[in-house]
């Protein structure tokens, strides 16, 4: 005889300790890793706008390119010792960064572009195996609250890091902003050695092993292509990636400049959508997320459709602020659930190649749409384009309800 459990009862039960032990270590990485790119960006203005550009595409680049590469890495030999590797290989190239910088020394731009280069290097392969780790160390009914509670502690990350990693350089320079990653790396490196997650493996047949590691990474395409629910979870993902992400981070600010506002409005801005997205992690991480997680990233989407509306015709900076904290309600339901769709869509046996795939529609989606909004905020102001994206974010979300596999997930 079993005894149901209330749904209510269900929700708030509470997370599995190794999870949270892995994921506090993993926010403490966050920090740091914003901290070091902050002082690295201002490291690199110094030499100029090329040279910060050029720093930053040594990031993109190899993350890009390497990808897929590392989701089916991380699937062959395990997420823990691909995490464990990366961990190991950051902490000494920081910590040679930091004591490379020491001084009163100038920083060359080539270790600079050297250390960016490392460093999206290492992502490629880290985070495939990073995000399929809540799906290796949390029950399927839990899931929707553990990525939630995620999503709340990088976006706080991303918040601070950007505030610690001046601090930082105003105190000890770009030594000190490596220092202090290097000592995170530490943490995290410590934390995993303690978490030994399930990676429920699927043996994979020898003939497989033997066809190599790019035949077993276009296997992760070819599985998502196929699928319904990840077909379309994929495509709703690049569509929020260039429609969405760009408004905050590049439109907001040519907005704000346009109605003659300070710089700490286009700061408000920004805040308000961290919040918007914060409150909604912290809610769904709490209650848990709505029964139908196809209906909800929709739902997502529209609602910052209308905030995106709002910010584009606002004419004031509280109405701007108003935009920009809906855009962020709606960032947050989207987010949260639609990562426990793609990860608890995705087998056993290809778990970090689906999340590779899903890091890279978003960057190619981000990277091609940021340079035509960026021109066509040129021409025409900040406002059309951000309705535009109003437009394409609203169009994402009626399209992903009259999607099957979606609307019934």
């Amino acid at each position: 005889m079993t005894t149901a459990v209330p749904a209510g009862a269900a929700r708030r039960t509470a997370l599995p300790r190794p999870y949270l032990l892995w994921l506090a270590g993993a926010q403490a990485g966050l920090l740091g890793d914003a901290a070091l790119s902050f002082a690295l960006g201002w490291a690199a203005s110094g030499y100029g706008g090329g040279a910060a550009g050029l720093v930053l595409t040594a990031v993109t680049v190899p993350r890009t390119v390497l990808v897929l590469l590392g989701g089916a890495v991380a699937d062959r030999f395990g997420a823990r010792r691909v995490m464990l590797v990366g961990d190991a290989l950051m902490l000494v190239v920081t910590a040679g960064l930091a004591l490379a910088v020491a001084g009163d020394r100038g920083v060359p731009l080539w270790l600079l572009v050297g250390a960016a280069g490392v460093t999206g290097t290492v992502d490629a392969f880290y985070l495939p195996a990073s995000g399929s780790m809540p799906c290796r160390l949390v029950p399927a009914d839990r899931l929707p609250r553990a990525l939630a509670l995620r999503q709340a502690g990088g976006q706080c990350a991303v918040l601070l890091g950007a505030p610690l990693g001046g601090l930082l350089v105003a105190g000890g320079g770009l030594a000190g902003a490596a220092a202090v990653d290097a000592a995170s790396f530490g943490a995290v490196l410590l934390v995993l050695l303690r978490v030994r997650p399930g990676e429920r493996p699927v043996p994979a047949p020898a003939v497989a092993r033997q066809a190599g590691l790019v035949r077993e990474a276009w296997s992760g395409v070819r599985l998502a292509l196929g699928d319904p629910l990840l077909r379309a979870a994929l495509l709703l993902t690049g569509a929020a990636a260039g429609a969405l992400l760009p408004v905050v981070s590049l439109l907001g600010p040519l907005l704000a400049r346009a109605h003659g506002w300070a710089a700490g409005t286009a700061g408000l801005v920004t805040a308000g959508q961290a919040a918007g997205v914060l409150a909604v992690a912290a809610t769904v991480a709490w209650r848990g997320g709505l029964p139908r997680p196809g209906i909800g990233a929709a739902a997502g989407l529209c609602t910052a459709s209308a905030g995106i509306v709002l910010l584009a015709l606002s004419a004031g900076p509280a109405v701007a602020v108003a935009g920009g904290t809906v855009v962020g309600v709606g960032s947050g339901l989207f987010a949260c659930h639609l990562g426990p769709l793609v990860l608890g869509g995705a087998p056993a046996s290809h778990l970090s190649r689906v999340q590779a795939l899903l890091t890279l529609v978003q960057s190619l989606a981000l990277v091609l749409s940021t340079g035509l909004l960026g021109l066509l905020a040129d021409a025409t102001g900040a406002a059309p384009p951000a309705l535009l994206c109003a437009l394409a974010t609203g169009a994402a979300g009626v399209a992903a309800l009259a999607t099957p596999a979606l609307r019934r997930a």
